[in-house]
């Protein structure tokens, strides 16, 4: 695992699908968001080329509160697993963004290397002059997990903000005890949290794991969640289930955005099992509940 970076950015990129608001609302409180879908699908169609360059971003279209209104902004996010300056890649893509819906961009890095930063990453690209300003510079947003403390992490609420804990500064922590956290809040959002945030925690925590097969299975069992396999069974077959949420979902967004959401995130479960991160009955149960969702919005 340690060795794929490809594995490292479609558990990043199937992170924050899962849990876009969760996300937004960590690394960025003081921005409102609104409705949001994804565009990856859009983006590489538009730009075959960059199709095997683009496999490590996420692109959507959201909106955020600018000047006291909603306003829809391309959000361009790239992640990267070892240091390295991408300034000039982020505003190349930042340019075929705004090409492909003439909207702002705004473009977001994420760094999970394992290094200690003695010098931040390039957070701006000069990439013009003017006779006024001199230099003019496109700005990003940078975001170093490791700059985090898992052991802060690990005390928020928010489930994302848990699993980051394993990628975070885990200096002074318990690996055991990050697990079991993990794993608990797990088991009481159990009834909440969806198929693939299910089949998400379960590749993540072997992914970033610090602790032996054996003291997982242990954990696992105790907390109640060597049962998630029939949890994910169940919110495959469960019908309806999967249609009241649906139902529930219609009622406050537009039938269009919730099909890009869809869409979104099964090109995401394919992707995940071309790159063997999940083998086809992994892909297959977590994919099927996302088919009958569209199958149904389609009428």
């Amino acid at each position: 695992m340690k060795n794929n970076p490809k594995t490292h950015d479609a558990l990043f990129k199937w992170l924050i699908t899962s849990f876009t608001e969760e996300f937004f609302a960590h690394y960025f409180p003081d921005i409102e968001i609104g409705q949001y879908r994804f565009i990856d699908k859009e983006f590489i169609s538009k730009y075959e080329a960059l199709k095997e360059s683009l496999k490590g971003d996420l692109f959507l279209v959201m909106e955020i509160e600018i000047d006291g209104q909603l306003r829809e902004t391309v959000i361009q996010i790239e992640h990267k697993s070892k240091k390295e300056d991408v300034s000039e890649r982020v505003f190349e893509y930042a340019c075929y963004a705004w090409l492909l819906k003439k909207k702002p961009v705004w473009s977001i890095v994420i760094y999970t290397d394992e290094a200690v930063w003695r010098k931040q990453m390039p957070d701006s690209f000069w990439f013009g002059f003017d006779r006024v300003h001199k230099k003019q510079l496109y700005y990003f947003d940078v975001i170093k997990v490791k700059a985090e403390k898992s052991a802060d992490l690990i005390k928020k609420h928010s489930l994302m903000c848990k699993l980051l804990a394993l990628k975070a500064d885990d200096k002074g922590t318990d690996p055991e005890k990050l697990i079991y956290e993990i794993y608990l809040a797990a088991a009481d959002m159990k009834e909440s949290l969806t198929n693939e945030q299910l089949l998400l925690i379960e590749q993540w925590v072997n992914a970033y794991k610090k602790i032996p097969d054996q003291a997982l299975e242990s954990i696992r069992k105790e907390v109640k969640m060597d049962m998630i396999a029939t949890t994910i069974t169940e919110h495959i077959f469960n019908q309806g289930e999967i249609k009241g949420e649906i139902k529930g979902e219609i009622k406050g967004e537009i039938k269009g955005e919730i099909k890009g959401k869809i869409k979104g995130k099964i090109e995401l479960l394919e992707n995940l099992f071309i790159e063997k991160v999940l083998t086809r009955k992994q892909f297959e149960k977590a994919v099927a509940p996302l088919r009958q969702q569209l199958k149904e919005l389609m009428g």
